[in-house]
């Protein structure tokens, strides 16, 4: 699964896009004499060659822009994740910035080279770096379409599903049952959970309790930050 500050690029394109970042790096390792050795390790696709690729891009930034460049928001720079096949890989939350949907639209990458360019690209141009609107301070990451329509899903509650009443002793044990197709997504169940409140004065008070809800929405509590309401 994509972070907000990921983006997955598909390993050709990324061999073609850090060669000379490859080139240099098998030749520091002594793995190739010359520019034209480490070319034809790379032409061949040696084994080595992937995971000094691995190596490069970690924590290398790549620029994402999508035409028509309307607005700052439209070029953000993202951590590349290398994964198979041929299309770039976008999270969701970003697409309203850049226009973007998922069906066929183009996207171009650029490599920042110099490491003044990369700090720049990551101080300045990471899309977590970039959640309000620059015309009006609004957020421009929010959820829309699947995204809601999923947490909608996740969380409705349905009478008489199954498993309906059951009492679980902690999320860990909703999540087997669930597993176990033992209770379904939108059952009414009582659960013990525990919580940190954070007081105003930023001390930690950690609280259990049984609460009545639904499997779906104690799965979805798993994945919230501590002490958010």
């Amino acid at each position: 699964t994509l972070r907000l500050h990921q983006c997955g690029l598909p390993k050709k394109m990324a061999l073609e896009l850090f060669k000379p970042f490859i080139f240099a790096r098998l030749q520091r390792n002594g793995l190739a004499t010359t520019i034209k050795a480490a070319k034809r390790m790379v032409e061949r696709e040696e084994p080595v060659v992937w995971d000094i690729l691995e190596d490069v891009i970690r924590e290398h930034p790549v620029l994402l822009n999508r035409a028509p460049t309307l607005h700052r928001l439209g070029i953000q720079a993202f951590e590349p994740v290398l994964i198979e096949g041929k299309a770039i890989q976008l999270h969701p939350l970003v697409c309203t910035a850049f226009n973007a949907d998922f069906d066929g639209d183009q996207m171009a990458v650029h490599v920042p080279l110099s490491l003044e360019a990369q700090v720049e690209a990551r101080a300045l141009m990471m899309s977590t770096n970039n959640i309000l609107s620059p015309a009006n301070g609004e957020p421009i990451i929010v959820p829309t379409q699947d995204v809601v329509l999923g947490l909608y899903y996740m969380t409705r509650e349905l009478i008489g599903a199954k498993g309906e009443g059951m009492i679980f002793a902690d999320v860990a044990e909703v999540r087997r049952a669930y597993d176990n197709r033992m209770v379904a997504l939108h059952a009414k169940a009582k659960v013990r959970i525990d919580e940190i409140e954070i007081a105003a004065d930023g001390t930690r008070h950690p609280r259990r309790s049984l609460i009545e809800t639904t499997v779906g929405r104690a799965l979805l509590a798993e994945i919230l930050p501590e002490g958010m309401p």
